[in-house]
């Protein structure tokens, strides 16, 4: 079975299409472990040989270390024949090595240290630098990354670099869309509180949501999904496995959000993987195939750092239909929110 695709084109410029299961490259950034650039290319073949034609990355994933790998295999690939996005918001600065950051997320990476900048001139400079390192001339979709409060370290700091962005990046951003050196722009964050005001506030094209709209999680559903179907919003979904507990089940030391789960969540997702075990289905797979049944949701990106991970994503991506029964099932064991779209029969 090959991976499905869909296609959107909010402003009639052609659009781009995505298929549904696209790769997140944070892993190739040595994220949490080091990988030889061997073992990344292995990954990177895996993914296409598979059909995976959507690639997400940012100067922030092993400090351009992701962005580099990825020239190197996109390189043998034809152009038109993959969709491409990156970040900005961030300016990668060379530092000696008793100053670099990430110590304990990213591992043999170059000496840098990040520097938040979401001005005009900011944007302008990352991208240039990402076209450097990705070996590109055009980048499809760009997304502003990390304004929210586990990155800004308060909403206050968050509401800054929001007023930051719309006084100066935005305007690089609808300059980039213009001229053609992107198709679509909007931002790559842990909250959809800070995709909502930015869509209230501007011409946003699309957003890469991590973990907020997931088989655990749907609150985006009260205000800010609804406001994407109502302005032809598109929306990719990131850590769709809620940092993992949604692939490995409600097993003892699962991660919740980076963290180790706290009862009250191992107990949901025990339910929730009860449920779909009734119906014949994986948590992984209702969790993955979960946020491509909301008509604004073009892709689902989960990470991968080897090849067998790779595998695993493709068997859950190229996994067919879901039993729909279980979409009711869990809707009325109150496991799913009321307006969480469900499908037909």
């Amino acid at each position: 079975m090959t991976l499905k695709t869909r296609h959107w084109d909010r402003i009639g410029n052609g659009g781009v299409t995505l298929t549904e299961l696209g790769f997140g490259s944070a892993p190739l950034g040595n994220l949490y472990r080091a990988i030889s650039d061997d073992e990344a290319n292995d990954i990177l073949e895996t993914a296409w040989d598979g059909g995976v034609r959507y690639y997400d990355t940012a100067p922030l994933y092993g400090y351009g270390q992701s962005e580099t790998r990825l020239n190197r295999f996109l390189k043998t690939k034809p152009r038109e024949d993959y969709v491409l996005s990156t970040k900005v918001g961030r300016i990668l600065q060379a530092v000696p090595p008793e100053q670099a950051e990430g110590a304990g997320k990213w591992f043999d990476v170059p000496s840098r240290r990040e520097i938040y900048d979401y001005s005009y001139d900011g944007v302008m400079r990352s991208i240039e630098h990402s076209l450097e390192r990705l070996g590109v001339d055009r980048i499809d979709m760009l997304f502003a990354h990390d304004i929210d409060v586990p990155n800004q370290g308060s909403r206050a700091n968050v509401n800054a670099k929001v007023d930051q962005l719309m006084a100066g990046g935005y305007h690089a951003l609808e300059r980039l869309r213009l001229d053609g050196t992107i198709k679509a722009f909007g931002a790559g964050v842990n909250e959809w509180e800070v995709c909502q005001q930015l869509a209230e506030r501007g011409d946003y094209d699309i957003f890469l949501l991590a973990g907020r709209y997931t088989l655990l999680e749907q609150e985006a559903l009260n205000s800010f999904l609804p406001l994407c179907e109502e302005r032809g919003i598109g929306i990719i979904i990131g850590g769709p496995y809620n940092s993992g507990i949604l692939a490995t089940g409600a097993k003892k030391g699962a991660y919740y959000d980076y963290e180790v789960a706290k009862p009250d969540i191992l107990d949901r997702v025990a339910k929730i993987e009860a449920i779909c075990a009734e119906h014949g289905t994986s948590l992984v797979n209702a969790a993955f195939h979960f946020p491509l049944l909301h008509p604004s949701v073009l892709s689902v990106i989960p990470g991968g750092q080897s090849v067998g991970e790779m595998a695993q994503n493709l068997d859950v991506g190229r996994g067919g239909e879901i039993p729909w029964p279980l979409w009711p099932a869990l809707r009325e064991a109150g496991l799913m929110h009321a307006d969480a779209p469900i499908g037909q029969p």
